[in-house]
């Protein structure tokens, strides 16, 4: 995980992140070091991996008020398979979500927080699929890219 943080061995992840990290997971935060946390929630093997991404009408112009779907492009990896994605979304959370659902991957995300750490974000996500329920990290200095990478952890977690 790439960090700006200075940490310790010993040092636990909650002490690294500003504010307080989500009650399900806040006793392991507390407990387990930054790397052990990080191992557990933000796992880097797993059969889904995400290469680029981008959305691809971003200059549009506004057409009226209000959010508007936008259409994002993902270079997206399931097992062996390396394959193009697009989906048109409200936001790449609901982008990449749907693009995984579209391969077979449900991951319903029931929960979101976000939090700095330093000049990181750390994305802590919910995300349910095939009758359970796991929690993840994603870590960037991007909010965007933190929170596609726990979307991307979680659903790892729920294929394991």
């Amino acid at each position: 995980m790439n960090s700006s943080i200075a940490t310790t061995p010993l040092s636990s992840f909650a002490a690294c992140v500003d504010g307080r990290v989500p009650r399900p997971l806040r006793a392991d935060a507390e407990t387990k070091t930054f790397d052990a946390f990080v191992g557990e929630y933000a796992p880097h093997a797993g059969p889904v991996r995400l290469g680029q991404w981008s959305c691809v009408d971003g200059d549009r112009p506004a057409g009226r008020l209000g959010p508007q779907a936008r259409t994002y492009q993902a270079t997206l990896a399931l097992g062996d398979s390396i394959g193009t994605a697009r989906a048109a979304a409200c936001g790449p959370v609901a982008a990449l979500t749907a693009m995984l659902h579209d391969r077979g991957i449900a991951v319903e995300v029931t929960a979101f927080h976000q939090l700095r750490a330093g000049g990181q974000t750390a994305t802590f996500l919910c995300g349910s699929g095939a009758g359970r329920a796991e929690w993840a990290l994603g870590w960037s200095d991007d909010p965007v890219q933190s929170a596609l990478r726990a979307v991307v952890a979680c659903a790892n977690r729920l294929l394991a």
